[in-house]
């Protein structure tokens, strides 16, 4: 008998014992290919001896020191490494445990930044349908996750929602990516009129929609679209790369292949890779001066700011990327997404296989042609999943894909030090995995 609170309190989970590279190995020693880095975590994969060093050298100096009285040298380390990871305009970091509390803390200073302005009528936010930003109540109002969002309703403050960008849906027939692109972000115009500029604090996305709707890239142009949307009627650009962002799709942030700069940005899951929970703000130096020439104080705050040894870790997981490991994952992303292609390309049941880098998404049609998806009924992502981790596979499906009820996708995002053999065992498992779930559905 457990004593915990598990996330499924009828559901019996292996226990973890250790961890190899790309595979988690557990108490009974079977191990299990990671292919989606917990959920696009684990970018450097399992036990690196380099981020372990640096936990155990800050473990041993100080663990933990309140932000009230000091900063320390990990913090201002990592501050400075992000900061000319950056573009010149965002100019100081804010670090706390996780991608909902970064979030939260993005909400919080976009609306202080107005206080500040002298703007206090800017309470609204717009979000995207089939969008996540976290489980906190500020981070799960903005985001546009139904089943999530259902029970705590009641407790949300009020956003209003546009539709992702989100082609093999929504785009019209004949119409093409750059068409769709354009109309996608116009719809976030039409909103800001609708509510009235002037009531508006920000935009809030995903640069990559991750797991609510397996991974959607955006189109080419949709960004830089939003952004003058945004700057011509002055709102905040908040951009969630929690999951997408350092390095995930191939450059540090998501953002830099779209041609622009958020105003404020969001980064955890990847930034010590998993071995110590931390997340990140990143704000516009406009933002920062706005605050430091008005009242001086960001009104939030959480015990463990800048947790020294979570600093630590990003330090060095941040170092093994820039020592060539980020320059390797657009080419081993290519390859990963031939595998895709050779293993599900012409798939009967697998409609759209998209995504950029190491992070990719498939999503499960019952009919490829007219684009059906499977029944909710069938609960095919749970069956997938279950599968997969008896062949030894760990794989992030989910449903819910199109609007909170209807559609299945499986997310992928492997540690970026998987190699090609790795690649083609986890192509393999998958698709046995996606074969035997889909053969025990009733379509």
């Amino acid at each position: 008998m457990t004593h915990i609170l598990h996330r499924h309190c009828r559901e019996s989970l292996p226990t973890v014992d250790t961890g190899e590279g790309v595979y988690l190995i557990d108490t009974k020693g079977k191990r299990y290919l990671d292919a989606c880095g917990g959920a696009a975590v684990s970018c450097l994969g399992h036990n690196h001896p380099d981020v372990i060093s640096a936990i155990q050298r800050q473990a041993e100096r100080i663990p933990f020191a309140h932000t009230g009285f000091f900063t320390s040298q990990p913090a201002e380390q990592l501050a400075d490494k992000l900061i000319e990871l950056s573009p010149a305009s965002l100019s100081h970091a804010y670090f706390v445990s996780g991608g909902s509390e970064a979030v939260e803390s993005a909400l919080k200073l976009a609306r202080q930044y107005w206080i500040e302005r002298e703007q206090p009528k800017r309470t609204h936010f717009i979000g995207r349908r089939q969008s996540y930003h976290g489980n906190t109540l500020g981070a799960l109002g903005v985001g546009g996750n139904q089943w999530r969002r259902a029970t705590f309703a009641p407790l949300l403050a009020p956003s209003s929602f546009i539709d992702p960008c989100y082609f093999y849906r929504n785009a019209m027939p004949e119409e093409t990516r750059i068409e769709y692109g354009e109309r996608a972000a116009q719809a976030l115009e039409e909103e800001i009129l609708r509510l009235g500029p002037e009531s508006v604090v920000g935009f809030v996305a995903e640069t990559f929609v991750g797991a609510t709707a397996g991974v959607l890239p955006p189109e080419n142009g949709y960004f830089r679209r939003v952004r003058e949307i945004c700057d011509h009627y002055d709102i905040l650009l908040i951009l969630d790369e929690v999951m997408c962002g350092t390095g995930r799709t191939g450059t540090f942030f998501a953002f830099e292949q779209e041609g622009i700069v958020p105003d404020i940005v969001a980064l955890a899951k990847g930034l010590a890779a998993g071995y110590q929970p931390i997340g990140a703000v990143l704000l516009n130096k406009h933002i920062y001066h706005a605050i430091n020439d008005g009242s001086g104080f960001f009104q939030h705050g959480h015990t463990f700011l800048a947790h020294p040894i979570a600093c630590a870790a990003a330090n060095a997981t941040l170092d093994v990327l820039a020592s060539g490991l980020l320059d390797e994952v657009s080419d081993k992303g290519k390859s990963f997404y031939q595998r895709l292609v050779e293993a599900f390309g012409d798939h009967q049941h697998v409609g759209d296989i998209r995504g950029r880098g190491l992070f990719w998404g498939l999503e499960l049609v019952a009919d490829k042609a007219s684009k059906m998806p499977f029944k909710p009924a069938t609960q095919l992502h749970k069956r997938i999943k279950h599968i997969a981790m008896q062949q030894g596979l760990m794989c992030y499906p989910m449903a819910g894909t199109i609007d909170g009820q209807q559609g299945h996708h499986i997310l992928l995002a492997p540690p970026f030090i998987i190699n090609e053999e790795e690649i083609q065992h986890l192509a393999e498992r998958l698709t046995r995995s996606v074969n035997e779930a889909i053969a025990s559905v009733s379509l």
